[in-house]
């Protein structure tokens, strides 16, 4: 087991936003893109969940941009949006965690 922790309430400059986001997209195409551009933001966790520490201008522009994305008749996307400490107790195969800044270009 492998468990890490964060904590979006420390004193930063820019406080930042825990962010989960997951999918069931139909087509493969939407699929295939819509995972391109959550990596822009977070991290793959698992193969339609992914893990973001973004600020709060990054989340509504994710939330801005999700529903040109999909199909709203087929397809099924959640974001939740964690504020405070956290922790994630990892079970089995799990990719290494690591605190690093995302940008996107």
């Amino acid at each position: 087991m492998e468990n890490y922790f964060w904590n979006t309430e420390e004193t930063q400059s820019v406080k930042k936003l825990y962010v989960l986001i997951i999918y069931d997209i139909v087509d493969n195409k939407k699929r295939l893109a819509f995972s391109k551009k959550l990596n822009g933001y977070g991290f793959r966790v698992q193969k339609s969940a992914f893990e973001a520490m973004i600020t709060e201008s990054l989340y509504r522009k994710l939330i801005d941009e999700i529903p040109a994305m999909i199909d709203k008749e087929l397809d099924s996307v959640r974001v939740y949006k964690i504020r405070g400490s956290g922790e994630v107790n990892l079970f089995g195969i799990s990719n290494t965690i690591t605190d690093e800044e995302v940008i996107i270009l």
